[in-house]
Formats: C-alpha cells, sequence, structure tokens
C-alpha cells in the first residue's frame, strides 16, 4: 500500500520540466510496485513484444485450468505453497496428456500465466496456458501436428489429470492439509478450458495486459464519495455492469490478488523454458522458420507543453522523500 500511495509523488522524486514559454512541469517517478495500476505498461509492451518473437507458424490454442470453488478459501491462505503448484501442474498435465495421446504423442513448449481474479476482482484462482499446435517427437527429430486441425488435445482428460497430480502433490508434501479438503472436491468434474487462438497473438496481448498489473485500472472507478467505491467491468457477455462497494471491502477484494514476495506470475515449460533453447532452435529448423529481429525500444519523447504544445525540456531532478515522509 505504501508503494501504491507514493506512485508519481513527490515521494519518489522526479524530474522538473521547463518551456520556452516559461511553464513548468514536474514528472515524478513511478514506483513499478506489480500491484499499481498506473506502472507496469512498459514492462508488458516490452514483454509481449519478446513474446512475438517466438510465435511459431502453427495454430495455437489457449487452455485454462480452473480449480473448484471448495479449494479457493485454502488456495488463498497458502499462496506461497499453491501457486507455483498450480503452474507446475496445469503444465505438468498438458505435456502428460501430450505425450500419452494416440493424436499426439509430443512434448508440448507452453507459456503458463497465474491469474486470481474474476472481472469484479473476486478470488478465482486459476491459469491460463498458451500452447503451440504441435510438438517435438519423442526422438526430437520430428514436428509433430496434430491429426485433426480443429482438435487439440480432450479437455476432460487434461482436467482430470490436473486433478490428479494436485491431489498427489498435497497428499506427499501436505497431509494435514490434504485432510482439510472435502472427499467431493477430489470425485467431482475439474474443468479444462481449451479454445482455438488463430496464431497466437491476440491471446498474449491478452495476458500481457496482467503480467506487470494486478486486476485493476483506475479507469473503471465510477464514484468514490469516501465511504463507497463503485466501479464498472464486463462480463462473460461483453455487457457492462456495476458494482458497489465499501472503502474497506474494495480495498480487501483488491489486495488480496497481491501476489506473495519473489512469486513469478508466468513460467514457461518444455522446449520454451529458458533451459531449453537447444531444443527450441531444433524445432525452429525442422519448421523452417528463423525470429523476427527485435526492434531497439523507442526512446520516450518529453513531455509535451500545455499551453504552446512544445516539448519542454528537463532542467533539474527533484530528491526522493526522506524515508517515513510520504507526499
Amino acid at each position: 500500500m505504501a508503494a501504491l500511495l507514493s506512485c508519481r509523488t513527490a515521494a519518489l522524486g522526479g524530474q522538473l520540466y521547463q518551456c520556452d514559454c516559461g511553464k513548468e512541469h514536474f514528472a515524478y517517478h513511478s514506483c513499478n510496485h506489480r500491484a499499481c495500476p498506473q506502472c507496469g505498461h512498459a514492462d508488458a509492451t516490452e514483454w509481449l513484444a519478446r513474446q512475438r518473437r517466438r510465435l511459431l507458424p502453427v495454430p495455437y490454442y489457449l487452455v485454462t485450468f480452473t480449480v473448484p470453488e471448495a479449494l479457493r478459501a485454502l488456495i488463498r491462505s497458502h499462496q506461497k505453497w499453491f501457486y507455483p503448484e498450480l503452474l507446475r501442474h496445469s503444465a505438468g498435465a498438458l505435456q502428460d496428456v501430450a505425450r500419452a495421446h494416440k493424436d499426439l504423442g509430443a512434448e508440448l513448449g507452453l507459456l503458463a500465466v497465474l491469474q486470481t481474479w474474476t472481472r469484479d476482482l473476486r478470488y478465482h484462482p486459476h491459469v491460463h496456458c498458451v500452447v503451440p499446435g504441435g510438438g517435438l517427437s519423442a526422438d526430437r527429430l520430428r514436428w509433430v501436428r496434430p491429426k485433426q486441425p480443429d482438435y487439440f488435445l480432450p479437455q476432460r482428460m487434461l482436467a482430470a489429470r490436473f486433478r490428479t497430480r494436485l491431489k498427489e502433490a498435497l497428499q506427499r508434501d501436505h497431509g494435514p492439509r490434504f485432510r482439510q479438503i472435502p472427499a467431493v472436491v477430489w470425485r467431482g468434474d475439474w474443468v479444462a478450458d481449451v479454445q482455438p487462438v488463430g496464431r497466437g497473438d491476440g491471446a498474449l496481448k491478452y495476458l500481457a495486459a496482467y503480467v506487470y498489473r494486478t486486476a485493476f485500472s483506475a479507469e473503471r472507478i465510477l464514484t468514490d464519495d469516501g465511504h463507497h467505491v463503485t466501479f464498472a467491468w464486463r462480463d462473460n457477455r461483453g455487457n457492462q455492469r456495476t458494482t458497489r462497494l465499501t472503502a474497506e471491502a474494495f480495498l480487501y477484494r483488491y489486495l488480496q490478488h497481491v501476489l506473495p514476495k519473489g512469486l513469478q506470475r508466468v513460467r514457461s515449460y518444455g522446449w520454451l523454458s529458458a533451459a531449453a533453447r537447444a531444443r527450441f532452435e531444433r524445432l525452429a529448423a525442422l519448421l523452417d522458420w528463423r525470429a523476427p529481429a527485435l526492434l531497439p525500444p523507442v526512446p520516450r519523447p518529453p513531455p509535451e507543453c500545455p499551453c504552446c504544445k512544445k516539448p519542454m525540456r528537463r532542467v533539474s531532478r527533484l530528491p526522493r522523500a526522506p524515508p517515513g515522509h510520504t507526499a
């Protein structure tokens, strides 16, 4: 909260710009906290550019793994253990089913992103996986495509394998915690949704908005009277809805999505992982594909004078406030 409250205020220091017409402008520094709704745009843009360079000339799929509602309170109370496990076993379920399935039988490469919120900020942990439609054969000599272009992997099999892997991990590592879970959770049907997403660019663009930012942007706040906050959101059909919460309830909904310190929301697996460069280069050769050149970042222009619309020049730097002081 301290980081978010000090973002783009004098507490973090900044730079003073001046125009030839005499107008001055203070540009305060950002907090760069990954939960800040004002920060992360530049980082997300750079991340998206890096991921786009690795898009292969094959169809892509967005696979989403969701846990039952009965598990959510336990996950929220033990985030440091559960969040990495959700990522690991979502990827593991995809790899297990892809290797064993008669229509594929290959190793996948995938990008997994953890998301914990719904559009109205309720707690709903799930994992999105962006997966190229195909993989490396067991001998790593062939690129294997799905036999049916409009069908990738069976959803029910993926969901069952994800459930089994997570259950086994809980039994092995956290027996007392496992015994808190009602047995019906493991007997019910879990959800894995597989959707084709063309060449993958749209799915990456959707996920980039959440990689370096959390669940919310200030533009969605419609009213704030000091006691209640009303914000807008869209349901699954695209209809605009509004939610009105007390200030405390709004903060609770927002802050429950701040990740534990040091935990990475995005991870790569299979031949897309950082440790699998040789395998990625092999499949690139098999597909006769080369990554496009990485364009240098465009320098950020100086601020524009609000009076004469001319570029302003920087004339001095503003120091940070002493520790313990806020703007």
